[in-house]
């Protein structure tokens, strides 16, 4: 794994337990097998729906998002409006895979996600006939050009939805907001859309079984969310930022995140985990990803100079320990 992917500290062990009740195992196959006849549909319509126009094709994706959510037991919670359509970037902490037809079935968009994904069988096809846009996260050079793709779908009147924090974390703490996609709302001259992803229990208490952190292999991490019960997934559409508020990426990455957390950035604590430390990366040798010699993601950035977002700082926890999830 590359030292300049963004890790945190969550692990399965400690974040991911299900402490409410639980879902009998035949409840749960039978979500399980409901799941998987919804993804089979949509490998199968995927294309036809793509050609529709936007506001109906939109409608259909967000019934089939909402209905694979549901169908594995979590309800949904929606607050906000979704606005109007154009070029928008949607940005969102990030938890769980859940999360992505979560924000599906409230904002349709065309996701950024790690280019592993295009090769998973079934879900990859269904990925790459839907629009995601795919990064290579352990090349900090192809971020350029990541940025310039993202601007062009954004240009061209596209939603595109962003999970900033690079990884996935438990929900009991959040990761600072990687900045380079930013730079594309900006050049695009487009708003940003911060939402807030919370997964709940019955009693209103945060849920660990969406965590999909660490080494949790993606069997298990579906396993554990059909057997919990009274499991609740809700989404906050939080206040649009206009273009042209803040004039770089960076003040524009702070202010999303402190609309999707609701606090200024801290160190996080987590029951069994010890306190995420930040230091700045060792030095590569020349010609091996030294970061001295690696382009800003623009060289409109007032900062002129690389961001944080390109992973200029590390975790200092190991990476085969801490959380390098993400569909993004």
């Amino acid at each position: 794994m590359s030292a300049w992917l963004p890790t945190a500290p969550c692990t399965p062990g400690a974040c991911a337990a299900h402490t409410g009740r639980f879902a009998s195992v035949a409840r749960a196959v039978l979500r399980l097998a409901g799941a998987l006849a919804l993804v089979l549909l949509a490998v199968a319509v995927v294309a036809p729906v793509r050609l529709l126009p936007v506001r109906p094709r939109h409608a259909l994706i967000r019934t089939w998002a909402a209905a694979l959510v549901r169908s594995l037991g979590v309800r949904i919670t929606m607050r906000g409006a979704p606005g109007p359509d154009g070029g928008r970037l949607v940005v969102a902490n990030h938890i769980s895979w859940l999360d992505v037809p979560l924000v599906a079935a409230a904002l349709p968009s065309r996701m950024l996600a790690k280019s592993e994904i295009g090769t998973w069988p079934v879900l990859g096809r269904l990925a790459a006939r839907a629009g995601t846009l795919f990064i290579e996260r352990d090349r900090i050079r192809a971020l350029p050009d990541t940025v310039h793709t993202l601007t062009r779908a954004l240009l061209a009147g596209d939603r595109v939805t962003v999970f900033p924090e690079g990884s996935t974390w438990c929900g009991r703490a959040q990761g600072p907001f990687r900045r380079a996609a930013f730079q594309s709302a900006l050049d695009a001259r487009v708003p940003v859309q911060p939402v807030r992803i919370s997964y709940l229990l019955a009693d209103g208490n945060l849920a660990g079984a969406p965590a999909f952190v660490g080494d949790d292999p993606l069997t298990a991490s579906l396993w554990r969310i059909a057997r919990s019960h009274g499991l609740r997934a809700e989404l906050r559409l939080l206040p649009r930022i206009p273009p042209g508020r803040h004039p770089d990426r960076r003040e524009l990455a702070a202010a999303a995140r402190a609309a999707v957390v609701g606090r200024p950035e801290r160190a996080p604590l987590l029951p069994g985990v010890p306190v995420q430390r930040r230091h700045r990366a060792p030095s590569a040798p020349a010609g091996e990803g030294d970061q001295r010699a690696t382009p800003s993601a623009t060289d409109r950035d007032s900062a002129k100079r690389p961001a944080e977002s390109v992973h200029q700082w590390v975790n200092s926890s190991p990476a085969e320990d801490s959380s390098s999830r993400t569909p993004s």
